[in-house]
């Protein structure tokens, strides 16, 4: 599947296993011909959170749009994992 680079539709999905970790996708997109098994294992159920319209410009909390939109056209997918606690200061 040829994934354009400058704007996409893409679905974001919560895993209900591991906290804080979101597995976004092209909206078009079959979660189990574009990710590996796994790793779907490892998130276990996955629950939609939100669909947008990314584009490399586009203002993320915890990525950089460019990268998931480039992610997601090498790979199909891309993994945000949760902040690492000493970069945030949330360890002693």
């Amino acid at each position: 599947m040829e994934v354009p680079t400058d704007v996409l539709e893409v679905d974001v999905y919560a895993s209900r296993n591991r906290a804080d970790y979101y597995l976004y996708v092209a909206a078009e997109a079959v979660i189990e011909d574009c990710v590996p098994e796994p790793l779907r294992k490892r998130l276990g159920m996955l629950r939609k959170a939100l669909t947008l319209t990314l584009a490399a410009d586009t203002r993320l909390a915890r990525a950089h749009a460019a990268q998931v939109l480039e992610a997601i056209r090498e790979q199909g997918f891309y993994l945000q994992l949760p902040p690492n606690p000493v970069e945030t200061g949330q360890v002693p």
